[in-house]
């Protein structure tokens, strides 16, 4: 276990759950499952089932460090890293990779979202041991892949053929292609062979090997964060990963290494995923009514309404009627009510309401 390391991914700004997700209060530190745990909180929780408290660390924006801090007590201040700018999630792997390298050269890391959702947690445990074994025993680069239960195109798909290795878990295959969102008809396709599981976004390996790959498929950023060896973990740590962001291209892990690496598996699992990336993917997790309307609000009164998710403070009495299929929220003094159908039109309602209503709103 004192091998076994955990990256939380924390900094990001979720603004398809406006009004309750805002720049100064991110999607990962609500309530959004009304269940009294942030959805950074859950992360946090379901990770120590894999590795000690002290072995688990969030990477997150300066903005948000003392909301980390708050939200999760326990862990180490030393353990919250922080970005001075938003540059996706290579620069962010490799930031905690070389930190944490440099602690424990024998680590084996997971990489995880901080904001999704993992129903069935006993069956994401055993998934994350049996990668953890793999990634300690050979040179290799694991992802967690969801077996698809519908053409989604919001979705990266990963393609597999059996693995070039006997492996002890049978559910371990070889990466034979990965596809970024595709359109309707290719996702059918992708359903319809069996070959493709989705890409959960969350990842395994040593940090011995996560290095190699970056060194050999992304020099240019390698070669940033090496210059850090030597600082990581002493007083120098910050001022030097403010230097090395400003040199860095925004990246994903994915595009930076894994669709170029040769050594990538995927560990198939159905264990409950989503990563609630829209008020739509929310609604099918939270409790229906006879109308299958979703709440979450204490004081709901609803006539001649139904399909309808609506997130409302506890103490806020909401009467609604003669609404099908809309999404009801209330936070912070912003009321919205948008047809669930034209969810992906909220990242234009913050654009509006920024330049026409100012900052304070969004």
């Amino acid at each position: 276990m004192n091998n076994y390391y955990a990256v939380i991914m924390a900094g990001g700004v979720g603004t398809r759950f406006w009004p309750m997700s805002t720049t100064q209060h991110p999607k990962q530190f609500l309530d959004i499952l009304g269940n009294g745990r942030t959805l950074l909180q859950q992360t946090y929780d379901r990770l120590l089932n894999v590795c000690p408290n002290e072995n688990i660390f969030v990477v997150t924006s300066n903005a948000y460090e003392q909301l980390v801090a708050q939200q999760l007590p326990n862990i180490p201040a030393s353990n919250i890293l922080t970005e001075p700018a938003r540059k996706n999630t290579a620069p962010c792997v490799a930031y905690a990779s070389y930190k944490i390298h440099q602690l424990n050269p024998n680590a084996i890391t997971i990489v995880a979202p901080s904001d999704h959702l993992i129903k069935k947690e006993d069956t994401f445990v055993k998934a994350v041991k049996a990668c953890f074994v793999k990634a300690a025993k050979e040179d290799s680069l694991i992802t967690l892949g969801i077996k698809p239960t519908r053409p989604d195109t919001g979705y990266g798909y990963i393609q597999i053929i059996e693995s070039d290795k006997i492996e002890t878990d049978k559910r371990i295959y070889k990466v034979k292609t990965f596809t970024e969102k595709p359109d309707i008809e290719t996702a059918k396709f992708f359903i319809e062979t069996g070959e493709f599981l989705w890409n959960s976004g969350i990842f395994i390996w040593s940090t011995k090997s996560i290095i190699s790959a970056l060194e050999t498929h992304d020099n240019e950023l390698a070669s940033i964060f090496k210059e850090g060896i030597g600082l990581y973990n002493t007083s120098n740590e910050k001022e030097f990963i403010n230097r090395a962001y400003s040199s860095c291209t925004n990246d994903s892990i994915d595009y930076s290494v894994m669709e170029k690496a040769k050594n990538t598996y995927v560990r198939a699992s159905i264990m409950g995923w989503s990563d609630l990336g829209t008020w739509g993917s929310l609604y099918t997790h939270i409790k229906q009514d006879k109308q299958h309307n979703a709440i979450i609000g204490k004081n709901v009164m609803k006539y001649d309404s139904k399909n309808c998710i609506v997130h409302v403070p506890k103490d806020k009495l909401v009467v609604i009627q003669g609404l099908e299929d809309y999404i009801v929220v209330e936070s912070e003094g912003v009321l919205m009510i948008c047809k669930k159908q034209d969810e992906q039109q909220i990242r234009n309602f913050v654009n509006d309401v920024k330049v026409q209503k100012g900052e304070k709103y969004v």
